[in-house]
């Protein structure tokens, strides 16, 4: 077990590291369109980009977080399957909770899902399906959102191994809460539907 640990610590650092990215401040920035923590919710992910009305960056944010998560896992992978999951906990982390902003990071949908592309595709596919399924029919990005970790995490204990499984259904608590204020405006009825706002990606990517 000790002698484990030094082993994944280097890949969830590297994994850190590349999460930590804050695509959505830095591409925001570059546009000429100052600091995107001071845009709506304050939050760094695409969603918030998108608020920005600029979909074309706010889909680069969503790309790009996603890839982060990708990134660190294939990075990893040459050291072995548990470096790599190792690598996938710290990509989520490090958006979620990036050092160079106070730890206060994006929601970490999109490199979640990222992070299940990049561990067993088929779990990332089953995530992109639940989040457009339930947005077409419920219309509640954030919804989608919260509903296509789950099922994805529940999908992973059949479609993958256990380790990708049990860090997969890790990451569903801490997605959630990081939407706290999404499921409050649910619970009294004030959430925004897709359409109403500029409003259309996995929410709080």
């Amino acid at each position: 077990m000790f002698s484990t640990f030094p082993f994944l610590l280097a890949p969830f650092l590297l994994g850190y590291l590349l999460g930590s990215i804050p695509f959505g401040l830095l591409l925001t920035r570059a546009a000429g369109l100052g600091d995107i923590r001071n845009v709506g919710s304050g939050n760094i992910g695409a969603t918030n980009v998108l608020r920005t009305g600029r979909k074309g960056l706010a889909a680069a944010t969503l790309l790009l977080d996603a890839l982060k998560g990708v990134a660190a896992i294939l990075l990893a992978a040459v050291l072995g399957h548990l470096p790599a999951v190792a690598a996938a906990a710290g990509a989520v982390l490090g958006h979620m909770f990036p050092v160079w902003l106070s730890f206060k990071g994006g929601k970490g949908v999109a490199t979640t899902l990222g992070v299940m592309w990049g561990l067993a595709w088929p779990v990332g596919a089953i995530a992109c399906a639940s989040w457009l399924l339930v947005a077409l029919v419920l219309r509640y990005s954030s919804l989608a959102a919260l509903i296509a970790v789950v099922v994805a995490a529940i999908a992973a204990w059949w479609v993958t191994d256990a380790q990708s499984a049990m860090l997969l259904t890790l990451l569903v608590p801490l997605v959630w809460v990081r939407h706290h204020a999404n499921i409050a405006r649910l619970l009294n009825g004030t959430e925004p539907k897709i359409g109403q706002r500029n409003d259309t990606s996995p929410s709080g990517a």
